[in-house]
């Protein structure tokens, strides 16, 4: 299939920020505290509509939101990439619920931190509602559209979430690392401790949410859990991929981290990331959004 015959359609994205319209997003430092890490973005969003029949249509599009607010002293911005069907609803759910409330700078954390899940639940059981009514159907619906957001405060606090085949991958120090599946590890080795010790207790697994992110590059299982993570900004962090499943179905997380690690523009960058899934032939959306931590040397 030679590329020239792809259909491309590249989606007006919504911003939701008062910032200039160009892509090439540069990190503004006038007027900040000197400690705030600048943050600079970029993204890409590729549509190839000759692999379906029919085509695609409006709803199937990936809708890339960036937004800046201000609440007192804090600078939030919420970055994300998510299936259309949901991405509007999270948006919508955490600007009343979070961003109109201005919660306080010592509350900013916990509360942007389930803000985040309960719009992402929200999003997800409203799919659920759509479906044909058979369990199995319901769940297969649900996987299949995805979200992958993040959420920055002061440059220094960092809020990520994700649901489906869609992806939030952080670069530290030149390593990937995913969320969720520190969770899953440590569950499994909880289990493996208490087989060794001559238990036989289930190990408790609850909710999909953990403190930090893990380097672990396995391929994982379809599902619609909703992860959701936080940690700090610190030297070693370089820079978010969020991500549609037409990156990650043809590439791991590595993968993409070296790809464009050596590539200092984020515009840049997620078009790099965009245009290789084009040409691995990925067949799904394929939408990416990099986010850049510009550290500060002294």
């Amino acid at each position: 299939m030679g590329l020239k015959n792809l259909q491309l359609k590249f989606k007006a994205i919504r911003l939701l920020v008062g910032e200039s319209k160009s892509k090439k997003r540069q990190s503004r430092t006038t007027q900040k505290p000197p400690w705030m890490v600048p943050v600079s973005h970029g993204y890409h969003v590729i549509e190839d509509r000759s692999s379906c029949d029919g085509g695609f249509e409006e709803e199937d599009s990936d809708t890339v939101v960036v937004q800046r607010e201000q609440i007192e002293d804090t600078e939030v911005w919420f970055f994300g990439v998510s299936d259309s069907r949901i991405g509007d609803g999270i948006t919508k759910y955490l600007q009343s619920n979070f961003f109109d409330r201005k919660p306080k700078q010592s509350q900013m954390m916990r509360k942007s931190k389930e803000a985040m899940k309960k719009a992402y639940i929200g999003a997800k059981a409203k799919v659920r509602k759509t479906g044909k009514g058979e369990e199995e159907e319901e769940e297969e619906e649900a996987w299949k559209v995805g979200s992958a957001s993040a959420m920055v405060m002061n440059g220094e606090k960092l809020v990520l979430a994700n649901m489906g085949e869609y992806r939030a991958v952080v670069c530290k120090d030149g390593v990937a690392h995913q969320i969720g599946k520190k969770h899953r590890r440590t569950a499994q080795l909880s289990w493996t401790r208490k087989l060794i010790s001559g238990g036989f207790l289930t190990p408790k697994v609850g909710m999909l949410a953990c403190n930090g992110v893990s380097g672990d590059d396995s391929q994982p299982p379809k599902s619609s859990a909703v992860l959701v993570a936080t940690e700090r900004i610190d030297s070693d962090t370089e820079f978010i991929i969020l991500a549609s499943t037409g990156i990650w179905e043809v590439m791991k997380n590595q993968e993409a981290v070296n790809l464009i690690r050596h590539i200092e523009d984020a515009q840049e960058a997620a078009e790099c990331l965009a245009k290789e899934a084009l040409t691995r032939v990925s067949r799904s959306n394929i939408s990416c959004l990099v986010i850049h931590f510009d550290q500060i040397t002294i």
